[in-house]
């Protein structure tokens, strides 16, 4: 196989949307510092939604992302705790994938803290290939030509043959 059309995973984003400042803001900072070791990162509104008591610049969620092996090793244990199981509809036409995790003491390893109670959590797995950076780079950025680019199947068929995961539509 042609080395610069080798799929990797790139990065790991945990997202975890609490709706407002407040306990339940300080819970899910904690959470994804104990769960990863790294400090999360809030994020705001841009829109104003009145219904929704919602005003731009209020902090809503919390984020983290997960590079190289720390994203890689994360993924497996969030692969663990859903049994090795995803659906088609978890993939994107980019190859990118995302999925839950209903309570975050079904991953391996992790403690039950009171303080925080249970809480699920939102995973986006961003795929790439070599020659990616074509498009983030500073000078002179381009396109990704379609051949390169990550279709639904190949990213379904690499989770599959480098991660063991079961697609399913009955998945959990």
């Amino acid at each position: 196989m042609n080395p610069m059309q080798e799929i990797r995973i790139e990065k790991v984003t945990l997202n975890l949307g609490v709706g407002g400042p407040g306990e339940k803001m300080e819970k899910a900072l904690k959470l994804l510092k104990n769960l990863t070791g790294k400090t999360p990162v809030q994020t705001a509104t841009k829109k104003r939604i009145p219904g929704w008591s919602i005003r731009p610049g209020l902090k809503i969620g919390c984020k983290v992302t997960l590079r190289k092996k720390q994203a890689e090793d994360f993924f497996k244990k969030m692969i663990e705790a859903r049994n090795n199981t995803l659906k088609p509809g978890n993939f994107d036409a980019n190859g990118n994938l995302s999925f839950g995790i209903p309570e975050y003491l079904d991953i391996p390893g992790a403690e039950y803290d009171m303080s925080i109670g249970i809480i699920g959590f939102e995973a986006a797995v961003t795929l790439c290939r070599p020659g990616f950076r074509l498009k983030r780079r500073r000078i002179r950025p381009g396109k990704i030509p379609k051949v390169h680019r990550i279709s639904k199947e190949q990213a379904m068929g690499f989770i599959t043959t480098k991660y063991g995961v079961n697609l399913s539509e009955e998945a959990e």
